[in-house]
């Protein structure tokens, strides 16, 4: 064997690396296809508690702080795990009155930090949106 790389090997070199890859790729793009057509919950149908809370969660504009199921920003607490230090992930009553709590101690007035009122419709859409993360 040559103790040199000629120019036609490292050729063949870099073709059957970026064949091999090219096909690596594909099949995993097809792959996560069929995971996602027939495994993944995207199909599945969403309750009316589900689609409101999801409602409240795009008027709020929650998205730009916050993260759910791995969407979002990361400013403010993940929702999914963030009941977790109170032991009430399990119990959407209980994570609803620590939610409520939270938000009334929180400073009014600030301009970067939404607000969210005691009117019963927004009381009603936050019950929902915490029964779709945690119900």
């Amino acid at each position: 064997m040559a103790e040199i790389l000629t120019k036609s090997c490292a050729h063949n070199i870099c073709d059957g690396g970026s064949i091999f890859f090219v096909v690596v790729f594909v099949t995993l793009t097809v792959q996560s296809h069929r995971y996602v057509v027939s495994t993944s919950t995207s199909g599945m149908e969403l309750s009316d508690v589900v689609v409101h809370g999801k409602h409240i969660w795009e008027i709020h504009s929650c998205i730009n702080c916050h993260s759910l199921h791995g969407e979002g920003a990361y400013l403010a607490p993940e929702l999914e795990n963030v009941m977790t230090p109170w032991g009430v992930q399990d119990s959407p009553e209980d994570a609803f009155d620590i939610l409520k709590g939270w938000i009334e101690s929180q400073p009014n007035g600030i301009a970067a930090q939404p607000q969210l009122s005691d009117e019963p419709d927004v009381q009603q859409a936050l019950r929902d949106l915490v029964l779709a993360v945690y119900g």
